[in-house]
């Protein structure tokens, strides 16, 4: 018998899984649900899913698997939402780039019998440099010989996982399996500090003396520095998602002050040597980074430890202190 599957959000990720998912429906039935009910008629049309249900609750009562394709200031709204509806056995998944918080939620909300698994997909390299986010951005390979991270709560049923890691390889995807801590500080460095180095890209420009004339010739490198900062429903996401990861947002902040105050001395010292080291250093960074993601040899590779940094390296003093001369050492 199919697994029922209600997928709720049909943004990119949501109407991209039910894409993947419509080649197996020999495996699996899909009903779509999202708060546009035109978005809901577009993505049946679309063969998205198979059916709608702009019913909330009702959309979600024989569900085996719910996917929570939702901005993460919308997850626990929801969860309070369904809760009443969703029957014994049930798996929870949602796809926000935090997960120790949203566990949380899923403990005090869902009931006895429901089980809550954390999903965070990464796309398919062919797809890095597009960045779409809605309806017509979904394809059918997005998440094609990619990376999806599992957390689940100890305890958590060997079906219940078993279940969802079989929803991840009808994308075409590998599940990598994390704890709650582990995914969110992969996180924080993937996705939440580009973000928040845009936004900061942006407040020390667009209000520097200057910017009346910088914004006439503001081009490329400029609109791809920027561009992981877009969109109201990103900001109300973004800021809770900080919020939420503060200890391990103030790592990777750190650790970004702490390379820009080494670039700083590097260029006050007039250091030509170290500027053009450290600048080839990230070019290098990056092309092997584009390789090894279109490879996606993964599975091949022996998993590294997450790092952690001191709270001594944390302190603010270490990083507005200029570096010694090694000769100095």
């Amino acid at each position: 018998m199919p697994v029922q599957i209600t997928i709720i959000g049909l943004g990119q990720i949501g109407a991209s899984l039910g894409l993947a998912l419509a080649a197996h429906k020999d495996k699996v039935t899909t009903t779509g649900h999202d708060k546009d009910f035109g978005i809901e008629r577009l993505a049946q049309k679309n063969g998205v899913v198979e059916n709608t249900n702009h019913n909330l609750p009702s959309s979600v009562e024989n569900a085996n698997i719910v996917v929570l394709a939702i901005p993460v200031h919308q997850v626990q709204e929801t969860l309070n939402y369904i809760k009443q509806d969703l029957k014994k056995g049930t798996v929870v998944v949602d796809t926000t780039p935090i997960k120790s918080e949203v566990a949380k939620w899923a403990q005090e909300i869902l009931p006895e019998g429901v089980h809550y698994v954390g999903l965070v997909p990464a796309i398919s390299p062919d797809f890095l440099h597009e960045t779409g986010t809605g309806l017509d951005s979904a394809k059918a390979d997005l998440f094609s010989r990619s990376i999806f991270l599992l957390s689940a709560p100890q305890g958590t049923p060997s079906d219940a996982l078993q279940l969802v890691s079989g929803l991840v390889s009808l994308t075409g995807a590998t599940v990598m399996i994390t704890d709650f801590a582990e995914s969110d500080g992969l996180m924080a460095s993937a996705q939440l500090l580009p973000q928040l180095v845009s936004a900061t890209l942006l407040n020390a420009t667009t209000s520097q003396p200057g910017w009346q004339e910088v914004r006439k010739v503001a081009s490329r490198a400029y609109y791809a520095a920027t561009s992981a900062f877009t969109g109201q429903d990103e900001i109300t996401s973004l800021h809770m998602q900080v919020m939420q990861n503060r200890e391990t947002m103030m790592q990777k902040l750190d650790a970004m002050i702490t390379a820009l105050v080494e670039l700083r001395y590097d260029i006050e010292d007039g250091n030509e040597k170290a500027l053009k080291d450290r600048l080839q250093k990230a070019q290098d960074g990056r092309q092997n980074w584009l390789k090894e993601r279109s490879a996606a040899s993964w599975m091949e590779a022996k998993r590294e430890p997450v790092e952690k940094i001191s709270m001594s390296e944390r302190l603010l003093g270490t990083f507005f202190t200029k570096p010694k001369d090694k000769k100095e050492e």
